[in-house]
């Protein structure tokens, strides 16, 4: 058997606590025998040892109103707190519920009762008052014991939950796991070759970024691209969030922040990764009383970050969502040097996504995912990959072989509008939905030549949607022309327009909600930022908003607010009397564009040209051909009417 010696001197501390403490719940077993009885009555002192032994039934109950009734009948009476036992005169044994007062007690004694007071602490009474001092020392002790040394001032239990994740080896992750970010990748490929080969930037006196700083929008590959790095370089990689540096000790941040870049030093060169850093790299204040513990963890990261040297070939990667919300002592040169703004995927960018990601799929061969990649603008890399798994399991739904063209059309539907809603609509509500969804479809035709081409229209009710008509854009957009903005704005309010002119004034619905918001908005970007208005001028007069609610327009006067929304309300009127116009000139057309989805209740985009041109107009899908491709703005457009 080994020995076990023990040589701290905390250890000897704990072993003398353990004896106090064996100590007091002894001294609490022997209390529990001992009572201190008071004679108040001749008779001598008062004992079970001298007491009658008196074989009877169960004690009777007696009130507190029964005792005194019956003083001159107790024999013998033991009080403990408020509960009471004794005999009677005639043998018989009681308990009772008493005010264990003087006048009480003396009244008993002069009516010839022996009377003994139990002041004796049960086990139970003891274990009250000493077991929560006992475990405060206790906790104390630990406390402080792990303040005396150790990373950051804790001791190692407070750090064994380690919020590092290392990867010693080559992580399985490379730059060919990346798509669609070229050039961000471009931009990373000089710390990998820093990692590998630093004399090469020696040479030249060149000092590689210590920090590097993704930012982006949610699932466009901040984390992927951070484990490329690492694993095109063949170093370890240390993983961590921003929020496991928070904790309800104070310190703890600090010592974390610590023993994490004690670790990066000793496996040096490495990659130090802190995803969401904006928990812990906010913007400090004077103002943020609450705020000292998430501050000191700042500032101990300002200065761990501060005191690399040149060649100790750590290299630190943030990742947030927010980086205007970051400290700029943390932005600076020196910590994190080079900002990286990560984008969304352009329409070569969604197609090399696509690419990467189907080979773990099993794709039918008639799937053209360059057609995907144009009606997902706006769709992020991990938005992708999970258009690929909602299809491929909408695929298993319906017993396909292979992931076709509908599965992924069901899982784009799904992803932009939500699940289908198999909703009992009153025959009102559906010829209703139906002329609403024909007439933004029709207008969106007149504008064939300014809009992006129509991929369907359908009166299916999903998610709060009761129909919508989708476009599938030819490419991604970076701006827009004030002529398609006021076609978007036609097109947005042709539904409504339809209604009115279908079923007339006293008919028109809620469900032009979302494309009253969507042109709305549209108008007061164009007028208020874009300067496209000529009243108002190139002037940009942003709205602020607070929380949610609207607020004044920023660096603008009452005058020229009530201009703003003057122009928008023009710009709307007009738009919605050029629907007017267009639908009740060819309102014989619609109409029997409005049976056809009433009977097939989805419609193709060429079925559409087909029925308003009466011939397959292919002048739009040649435009597929384009190969300028740009950044996306926005996501593919549906014109839907809610309810």
């Amino acid at each position: 058997m080994k020995k076990v010696k023990i040589n701290d001197k905390s250890s000897w501390f704990l072993i003398l606590f353990v004896i106090l403490f064996g100590v007091l719940i002894a001294r609490a077993f022997v209390s529990a025998n001992r009572s201190d009885t008071i004679l108040n009555h001749g008779d001598g002192i008062a004992s079970e040892n001298n007491a009658p032994i008196i074989v009877s039934d169960k004690p009777v109950v007696l009130s507190f109103s029964d005792v005194l009734r019956r003083a001159g009948d107790i024999k013998n009476i033991n009080v403990r707190g408020t509960d009471a036992t004794g005999v009677l005169k005639d043998g018989t044994k009681f308990t009772a519920t008493v005010n264990s007062d003087t006048d009480f007690l003396k009244t008993l004694s002069d009516k010839g009762a022996t009377v003994s007071i139990d002041a004796s602490r049960g086990v139970l009474d003891t274990l009250g008052v000493w077991l929560p001092i006992a475990f405060s020392l206790l906790f104390i002790f630990w406390l402080f014991r792990g303040l005396r040394g150790g990373a950051g001032g804790l001791n190692k239990t407070l750090l064994a939950q380690n919020p590092t994740k290392v990867t010693t080896g080559k992580p399985k992750t490379t730059f060919s796991d990346v798509a669609g970010i070229d050039s961000e990748k471009q931009e990373l490929q000089e710390i990998v070759e820093f990692l590998k080969n630093k004399d090469k930037f020696r040479a030249l006196g060149a000092r590689i970024p210590r920090g590097v700083l993704l930012s982006g929008e949610p699932g466009t590959g901040k984390t992927l691209l951070a484990r490329a790095i690492a694993g095109e370089a063949n170093v370890p990689f240390f993983a961590t969030s921003g929020s496991d540096f928070s904790g309800i000790i104070v310190g703890l941040g600090v010592a974390k922040i610590k023993e994490m870049f004690e670790m990066a030093k000793r496996n040096a060169p490495c990659i130090l990764f802190i995803d969401e850093i904006d928990a812990i790299g906010q913007k400090r204040s004077s103002h943020s009383i609450n705020d000292q513990d998430r501050e000191q963890t700042l500032n101990q990261l300002l200065i761990e970050m501060d005191g690399f040297a040149n060649g100790t070939g750590i290299i630190v990667i943030g990742a947030t969502n927010r980086p205007d919300m970051l400290d700029t002592a943390l932005l600076r040169p020196g910590r994190f040097d080079r900002q990286v703004q990560i984008e969304l995927p352009d329409l070569s960018g969604r197609d090399a996504i696509l690419q990467l990601h189907a080979k773990k799929f099993k794709i039918s061969s008639d799937v053209v995912l360059k057609d995907v990649a144009r009606g997902t603008t706006g769709f992020s890399g991990a938005d992708l990959e999970n258009l690929l798994n909602e299809g491929a399991l909408h695929a298993v739904r319906t017993g396909h072989k292979s992931v076709e063209q509908s599965d992924l059309d069901e899982a784009r539907d799904k992803i932009l509008m939500g699940p289908k809603k198999n909703r009992k609509m009153r025959p009102q509500d559906i010829q209703l939905s139906a002329h609403h969804e024909a007439g933004h479809a029709f207008v969106s035709m007149m504008y064939a030549d300014v809009t992006d081409p129509i991929l369907k229209a359908t009166i299916v009710p999903r998610g709060r949607a009761l129909g919508m008509v989708q476009h599938l854009p030819v490419d991604d957009k970076v701006s827009m022309t004030i002529a398609e903005v006021r076609a978007d704005l036609a097109v947005a309010l042709a539904g409504r327009a339809a209604e009115q002119i279908f079923f007339g004034d006293d008919k028109i619905t809620t469900g032009a909600e979302s494309d009253i918001d969507h042109a709305t908005r549209l108008a007061r970007y164009a007028i208020a930022t874009a300067g496209l208005s000529p009243k108002l001028g190139m002037v940009a007069v942003k709205q602020v908003t607070t929380f949610g609610t609207r607020g004044q327009l920023e660096n603008a006067s009452e005058k020229t607010a009530e201009l703003v929304d003057a122009e928008i309300r023009s710009w709307l009127d007009l738009a919605y009397k050029d629907a007017i116009k267009i639908l009740t000139k060819n309102k014989k057309t619609v109409a029997r564009l409005a049976d056809e989805l009433l009977k097939r209740e989805t419609l193709t985009g060429d079925e559409i040209r087909e029925i308003v041109f009466g011939k397959k107009d292919t002048k739009k899908s040649d435009a597929t051909e384009k190969s300028e491709t740009r950044a996306p703005k926005k996501t593919t457009k549906t014109s839907n009417a809610k309810k």
